[in-house]
């Protein structure tokens, strides 16, 4: 029977130029990862543009604008496998107006590649997606020293660099920081250890991400299971069939398990966990089921069924850390739709307590007007409480987005304190 791959999830960032969407080409290629109609595409794509090599980057950059201007704007996702381990890639921009895309790409990622030009140096936007990476609470972050082929492969500017980016992980308090000394362009210890940098003993990139271990935070996640829908087929084989379908966000349900539903916070024990035409003991993280109870309760979209010994907060007044999406500022005392799990609530938001200065990693407690791509801690109060736990905790319940209610647009991604 063959062994279930691990599943890593990862994402590039960094400013523009610095070879995020190279190195994904790079990685892909040297790992025999693409087809020969995807070469033969790329390769004849760079004849056209008067590129003697061909250019890695088109296997991620597939918009229009993005081959023209040679950029990256929109999230680009990548499936790739090797005998150890199973990949996804979120390609993400480097312009500071695309941040929010940075933002999204990551929101799921274990993993998080920042790419440093070697003759650049730590930048505003390296220091904005570490900030994000370690704001979406992302543990393991290797910094990527890109283009050491135009600095002659010298450990004198690698050695440089890795004590002013170690200082900033230090700031950031990144738990798992790594350097990497590469030429994406070139494959310089992306897949193959580089014969140009003897110097440097670590792993290459790809031994790195298939041999790291992601274990979450380390800590105890508690069971979390937001209802998405009620199934009742009222049908002749199914005729009494009431079951709560949603996806496990953290932890894991059994079979014969004391639960509690919210927001009624009545009892009541699981009766099965259901699959199409199958039944589960258990069920782990990130599974989809729907979960039967013993008992007829009033549950709908936007409840929760929970542990009884582990029920989540219930609050009105949140604090959390946002990153801005929107071209318009945000409105102290603005009303807003704040969307968590399966619930939409009305809010205010009643306080910017400080704005964070990307370049210095300071807390701004004077100039605390909130644009786009702007970093900030806020309090926001609920129409009605939710049921919540911190991001740190559990990055479903402890996440929500706010919309603005006259255009429908996503305007913020919040994390809860």
């Amino acid at each position: 029977m063959k062994e279930n791959l691990s599943l890593l999830r990862f994402t590039t960032a960094g400013s523009v130029d610095d070879g995020k969407s190279t190195l994904i080409g790079r990685l892909l290629y040297d790992s025999k990862s693409i087809f020969e109609d995807q070469l033969d595409h790329i390769t004849e794509s760079s004849r056209r543009r008067g590129k003697e090599e061909v250019d890695l980057s088109l296997l991620t950059d597939g918009l229009k604008a993005e081959r023209e201007q040679g950029i990256t704007i929109d999230v680009a996702y990548r499936y790739f496998a090797t005998p150890r381990r199973k990949f996804i890639i979120a390609d993400t921009p480097g312009h500071i107006q695309y941040t929010r895309n940075m933002v999204t790409g990551a929101s799921t990622a274990d993993m998080a590649l920042i790419l440093v030009d070697a003759r650049n140096g730590v930048v505003e936007q390296t220091i904005r997606h570490t900030y994000i990476a370690h704001l979406l609470d992302i543990r393991y972050i290797v910094f990527c020293i890109n283009k050491m082929d135009l600095t002659d492969y010298s450990n004198e500017v690698f050695s440089k660099l890795r004590a002013d980016l170690k200082a900033l992980a230090v700031k950031l308090e990144v738990p798992h920081p790594y350097f990497l000394p590469i030429s994406a362009k070139l494959g310089d210890n992306v897949v193959d250890r580089s014969e140009n940098m003897p110097w440097y003993e670590g792993p290459t990139l790809l031994e790195l991400l298939e041999t790291v271990e992601i274990n979450g935070n380390g800590q105890a996640v508690p069971a979390r299971f937001p209802v998405q829908y009620v199934i009742r087929p009222l049908s002749a084989d199914y005729p009494d069939y009431r079951s709560y379908a949603g996806r496990v966000a953290g932890g894991s349900f059994r079979r014969g398990e004391k639960v509690v539903a919210l927001p009624a916070g009545l009892g009541s024990t699981i009766k099965s966990i259901d699959t199409f035409n199958e039944s589960h003991d258990t069920v782990a993280p990130g599974e989809s089921v729907a979960i039967v109870l013993d008992d007829d309760i009033d549950i709908s979209r936007g409840d929760m069924i929970v542990p009884a010994d582990a029920v989540p907060e219930l609050k009105s007044d949140i604090v959390a850390r946002i990153c801005w999406f929107s071209e318009k500022p945000m409105v102290l005392n603005g009303k807003y739709l704040l969307r968590h799990t399966g619930s939409e609530v009305r809010c205010v938001i009643r306080e910017v307590i400080f704005r964070l200065n990307v370049n210095t990693v300071e807390r701004d407690t004077v100039n605390k007007e909130v644009k786009m791509n702007d970093i900030a801690r806020i309090s926001i109060r609920t129409a009605k409480p939710l049921f919540t736990d911190p991001y740190i905790v559990n990055h479903t319940t402890g996440s929500f987005i706010l919309i603005d209610e006259g255009t429908n647009n996503t305007v913020a991604a919040g994390m809860i304190i």
